[in-house]
């Protein structure tokens, strides 16, 4: 039996960063922004731990701090931090969508590391996913019945585009637990069934995938191109309010 927290399916079905014209006053165009194959590549970035770095990670709510100081940093929240070295902030301006990453564990150990860019969707998706998942069901093993649902039509966003995607099956409770709350907190989503509509299985699959995080587990929910594992309503409120 699926119990509430923990539900697995089949493979399957599972002219600025940070921030003319003549004289008759016509302006020049501003030239299109060059697609991401255009863009320089960024580099990888040697770092030590005696350089004055900053590190953000992950905390247990699932929000993003700031330290200058590495050993403030939780040891959970070690693997996946990202890091700025403000004398080379250069290199991260030639793709803002990319952030330079590292296991800080190691960087502590040695001393030095070579810290590799990653996408700033990838590494908060990958940082989360440190955690301990929230409620979940792991998708092998037998499952109980379809449970009923109450919430038919409520995430047709009514009020715009979805704000979430979760991914779920029929009988996850924690897909049903995650599904009442943004009803309640009336955040717009949709609903993807992997069990029952293959595509959405491989929607969800190929997301995990390039992100580079597992998809065993009932509810995913891909919030503005990041994904949680598991329903946990501190982490997802963090992510619908944070950006790093």
């Amino acid at each position: 039996m699926c119990s509430f927290r923990s539900c697995r399916v089949p493979l399957l079905v599972a002219c600025a960063l940070v921030a003319g014209g003549s004289l008759a006053g016509c302006r020049k165009r501003t030239p299109p922004a060059p697609p991401p194959s255009a863009r320089a590549q960024v580099p990888k970035l040697a770092v030590s731990k005696d350089s004055p770095l900053l590190y953000t990670y992950v905390d247990a709510k699932g929000g993003f701090a700031t330290t200058d100081k590495a050993d403030e940093v939780p040891e959970n929240a070690r693997k996946l931090v990202r890091v700025v070295d403000p004398s080379k902030a250069a290199d991260e301006r030639q793709d803002p969508t990319k952030v330079h990453v590292v296991d800080l564990g190691e960087l502590l150990g040695a001393g030095t590391a070579e810290a590799r860019p990653m996408s700033r969707e990838a590494f908060e998706t990958g940082a989360l996913a440190q955690l301990p998942p929230g409620e979940s069901s792991p998708i092998a093993g037998p499952h109980g019945p379809a449970l009923p649902d109450d919430l038919a039509g409520v995430d047709a966003g009514a009020g715009g585009p979805p704000v979430v995607i979760l991914y779920g099956t029929p009988w996850c409770g924690a897909c049903k637990a995650a599904k009442q709350y943004l009803a309640r907190k009336h955040i717009p989503y949709a609903y993807r069934d992997i069990e029952n509509d293959p595509a959405a299985a491989r929607e969800l699959q190929a997301k995990a995938a390039r992100l580079g995080v597992p998809a065993d587990r009932v509810p995913i929910l891909d919030v503005r191109g990041r994904l949680l594992l598991g329903f946990d309503a501190s982490r997802l409120e963090a992510m619908l309010g944070d950006s790093t």
